[in-house]
């Protein structure tokens, strides 16, 4: 007799740990995910700003889970989820394949949401996966790279204008790394710019910076930043990005647009479009992020067997952090575990604060933990150490630990290494994307090498 099936889709924090806590249950697993890694996403910044490597922060979850014999992975995009049949459809490449299950745990997270302004991406990646981070990497290096060619004074500013969009914790943390980056990394390694003189904007549309820190934390972070030498723009909304600059508008005044060559977007999120399929076919709502409205159980109305954990679910008082999607993913895989084994867990879902911190530069950061604020160096060790303990695999913490000493003990990176491929390949695929769209559109078949470049 074949054992109850597990289904997990997602390898961030809620589809591991579900995976890692469903280990010694009866079951078979089956963990699909779209790229073959684990990324510790908060860290992304770090890799950004040439802290650490890419593969510090995404070791391979085939690797994390070796020892966990009942659990399979599998590389692939899920297309489709058929909640009557229980079919997961996805496909690998040029390939498509399918997937029944007994119990369907969805992790599947979310994108970077630019509020209806898809074109902006184009000029300001987000911050949500590896190929964002190695971009961002590339385009902040190479403006200094160009700045110390320009001719042009105008060009030179524009180049040595960094705009970060988004005041919450990657944002802010994205602000301080470019402003060490340019007043202490790289001084004294140009001969026709001074990398001190760059400019380091931050806009948000709310009235603080860290909004879920409170007012207090976030005049504190505010004040930081600031001396640092970040300029903060608050109560402003951005209505354009180009290639060249970032307009935005105060509540109280009128647009403003600033020359800049490298911009970031850390603000707001959209769920993966996997979780409006199913809640049409349950009948659950969505929220404008596109979140999925749970039950307290985190199922799917009707559909006790489906559960929908991390981003891309809705469950009021639980932030979208690493901690919540942790927790839930526990609490599914136990709340599975039992059910095999004959028993009932009546008990919906609780979420248990244990904080929330961010770094703003170089031995400064702020916690909070329930009513414990706390700033500065202790609130960085702090946030080393959660951090730290949170990297998969004993391999990727002490990598990220020996790259740490030598940025935060000195002021080197060393993880510079950028590459033009990773500044323009996600255009050219843009625009191969469209090659295919056209001839599709003519009736004509793209080819095999279109194909495998674009799926």
């Amino acid at each position: 007799m074949a054992k109850h099936h597990v289904v997990i889709i997602g390898s961030g924090f809620g589809g591991l740990f579900a995976a890692k806590e469903l280990r010694k249950a009866d079951v078979d697993v089956t963990l699909i995910s779209k790229s073959p890694e684990h990324l510790f996403q908060p860290l992304l910044y770090q890799v950004a700003t040439g802290i650490l490597s890419e593969g510090a922060i995404a070791p391979s979850t085939r690797e994390i889970l070796k020892r966990h014999k009942n659990v399979r992975t599998i590389t692939g995009l899920v297309t489709d989820v058929d909640l009557t049949n229980r079919v997961v459809d996805y496909r690998f490449h040029d390939s498509a394949g399918a997937l029944t299950y007994d119990s369907l745990i969805i992790a599947a997270g979310a994108g970077q949401s630019y509020f209806g302004n898809d074109q902006f991406a184009t000029f300001a990646p987000g911050m949500k996966s590896i190929d964002d981070a190695l971009e961002l990497r590339a385009r902040i290096f190479w403006a200094f790279e160009h700045a110390e060619q320009a001719t042009d004074p105008e060009e030179r500013r524009m180049l040595l204008t960094f705009v970060v969009v988004g005041a919450g914790p990657t944002g802010v943390e994205m602000a301080g790394q470019i402003r060490e980056l340019a007043s202490r990394t790289l001084v004294g390694q140009f001969r026709n710019i001074d990398t001190r003189t760059a400019r380091v904007i931050l806009i948000d549309g709310a009235p603080q910076v860290l909004p879920p820190f409170g007012p207090s934390l976030g005049r504190k972070t505010q004040k930081s930043l600031e001396d640092a030498g970040v300029e903060v723009i608050l109560n402003s909304i951005v209505t354009d990005v180009n290639s060249t600059s970032v307009t935005y508008r105060p509540s109280d005044g009128e647009p403003v647009t600033i020359p800049a060559a490298a911009k970031v977007w850390a603000a707001g999120v959209q769920g993966n479009p996997i979780g409006r399929k199913i809640a049409e076919q349950a009948g659950a709502e969505v929220d404008r992020a596109g979140r999925v409205v749970v039950q307290p159980d985190l199922s799917l109305p009707g559909h006790p067997e489906v559960t929908v954990i991390g981003d891309l679910s809705f469950v009021k008082g639980v932030p979208g952090v690493a901690q919540g999607a942790i927790q839930e993913g526990q609490y599914v895989a136990r709340r599975i575990a039992a059910q095999v084994e004959g028993e009932v867990d009546p008990a919906p879902f609780t979420y248990k604060d244990k904080g929330s911190m961010a770094t703003i530069a170089k031995y400064a950061a702020v916690v909070k933990i329930g009513r414990i604020e706390l700033t500065g160096f202790i609130a960085w060790v702090m946030w080393l150490v959660l951090h730290l303990f949170y990297i998969a695999g004993f391999k990727g913490r002490v990598t990220t630990l020996l790259h740490w000493a030598l940025s935060f003990l000195g002021t080197g990176r060393t993880e510079r290494v950028t590459t033009n491929q990773q500044m323009v390949g996600r255009l050219a695929l843009e625009q191969l994307g469209q090659r295919v769209t056209g001839r599709l559109l003519k009736g004509e078949k793209p080819t095999s090498s279109e194909k495998r470049t674009t799926s």
